[in-house]
């Protein structure tokens, strides 16, 4: 019996045979990169690159998916080993940091990119990446009690005054709900090419689709 029993009852066999095979780059592996690559891999798809160039601190044991023992190490090396343990993948671990001289390098090859970064500069450095090479790329982010998922042609780079990574108020679940969200999406792009954005308000728990029109807030995550 296959590993991914219940999510070849769900999705099909043909599907899953796509997510298989279809190259992503998820960028960043902090709370939302880190459980969004565990999540992608546990529902099937094997060619993921993710890319960071950070180290585990304490302050990250409660909504990335990392343990105390794997405080200081890189976080990139921990989930690649950690989802190869699990599943037996191979994920590929870029620990580069992303910035335009290196964003050809480490997004060469993607079929489609994921952006969770919770800083400016290297978000604005995927977007115009993706732009100018015309590879779909969805972006995730967090502001306190509100999440977005937002495809780059209706995306805004925040500005960098709110680059703050580590004194903001997160919550586990908002983080594992735009995750889900985010998994979703991803899956449904990869399925049909269709691309959904939506808005998450923590307090009612409402996900919205996006409108044609929208006032959103600045947001990292």
């Amino acid at each position: 019996m296959s590993m991914f029993f219940h999510e070849e009852l769900h999705r099909t066999a043909a599907i899953m045979a796509k997510l298989k095979s279809f190259p992503i780059a998820i960028c960043g592996a902090g709370a939302l990169g880190g459980n969004l690559t565990e999540n992608l891999a546990r529902t099937g798809l094997t060619q993921i690159k993710v890319i960071d160039d950070d180290r585990i601190e304490e302050r990250n044991l409660s909504t990335q998916p990392y343990y105390q023992s794997d405080v200081g190490a890189y976080k990139v090396k921990i989930l690649t080993n950690t989802l190869y343990r699990a599943l037996g993948i191979s994920l590929q671990g870029m620990n580069q940091c992303l910035t335009d001289d290196t964003v050809h390098k480490l997004l060469k090859g993607s079929s489609l990119v994921i952006d969770t970064f919770d800083n400016s500069p290297s978000r604005q450095s995927v977007k115009d990446y993706c732009t100018t090479h015309q590879i779909p790329c969805l972006h995730i982010g967090l502001a306190a009690d509100y999440a977005e998922i937002i495809w780059n042609d209706r995306y805004r780079v925040p500005s960098p005054a709110n680059d703050d990574v580590c004194d903001y108020p997160l919550a586990r679940n908002l983080v594992l709900l735009a995750v889900a969200v985010a998994s979703e999406v991803i899956l449904t792009f990869i399925r049909d090419r269709q691309q959904d954005n939506y808005t998450i308000t923590f307090a009612d728990f409402a996900i919205t689709p996006l409108p044609i029109s929208d006032d959103r807030k600045q947001v990292n995550g």
